[in-house]
């Protein structure tokens, strides 16, 4: 795939008239398993349980897709009904189970990824189970299939207790792998472990993303600190609509705190 020769940073995706963040959901690895025991962070959901959840946004009225085209569509006034899906960390069961779902039911979503620990594992999540992340090739395909591809940083650190070379390293260096591997360079960052600080924002906004992905950013606010919620196992539909009436709550409170 020939390479995207621009240099220069992509252009800031602000919703118009933003009054709130987007609903944006957050995923990771979607694969079988039976035993809570297995899943010891709770970052896993079957196949079944996330069409489920697909299927339930889609009776609300809502569809979810990438968080660029999410953003893209709220500053054009047409936001409504749009759901952001991510996953983070780039799983190989991303392509395999979560892929084809999301296919069936007319979504998107962003996957955020690695690009200095391509074809390993997670490493960093000392209580297992190992899950293998997807190659270059693997994430080629994802993109190909028409899914926006993120960054996660190069090797999943705290970006808040980085120094200022390892913090460039891993915004401005994953961003340039990414386009080495697709030919694109993201538009997204997501920060790993949801931790960031006023530091690190301005950090990802200057490093040229367009936008960025926390968990719950506290006081801090705009595109480059946009909260998400978790989306577990057990969330079926009475667990996702408080879930839903969560976030706009919390918007609210944001909003009187700022």
């Amino acid at each position: 795939m020939p390479a995207d020769t621009r240099t220069e940073p992509a252009a800031q995706v602000v919703p118009a008239r933003r009054t709130a963040s987007p609903w944006v959901l957050m995923y990771h690895s979607v694969a079988e398993f039976t035993d809570p025991s297995e899943d010891p962070y709770g970052i896993t959901v079957t196949p079944a349980a996330l069409e489920a959840q697909l299927l339930w946004l889609r009776s609300r009225g809502l569809r979810g897709v990438s968080v660029g085209e999410l953003l893209r569509a709220r500053a054009a006034g047409r936001g409504a009904g749009l759901v952001g899906l991510t996953f983070d960390d780039g799983y190989t069961d991303y392509l395999t189970r979560a892929l084809p779902l999301l296919r069936r039911h007319d979504c998107t979503s962003t996957l955020f990824v690695l690009p200095g620990r391509l074809g390993v594992d997670n490493v960093w999540d000392p209580l297992g189970p190992r899950k293998s992340l997807l190659t270059a090739e693997g994430i080629r395909e994802v993109a190909a299939a028409g899914q926006e591809i993120g960054s996660h940083g190069l090797l999943h650190q705290d970006l808040t207790a980085a120094p200022d070379d390892i913090l460039q390293q891993e915004l401005r260096g994953s961003r340039e792998l990414i386009r080495e591997l697709t030919g694109t360079l993201p538009e997204g960052f997501c920060y790993p472990y949801g931790h960031l600080d006023a530091r690190v924002v301005a950090a990802t906004r200057a490093a040229g993303y367009g936008y960025a992905c926390a968990i719950d950013p506290g006081r801090l606010a705009g595109p480059h600190a946009l909260p998400r919620t978790h989306v577990s196992q057990a969330d079926g539909p009475g667990r996702l609509r408080i879930k839903q009436l969560r976030h706009r709550v919390g918007e609210l409170r944001r909003a009187v705190a700022r």
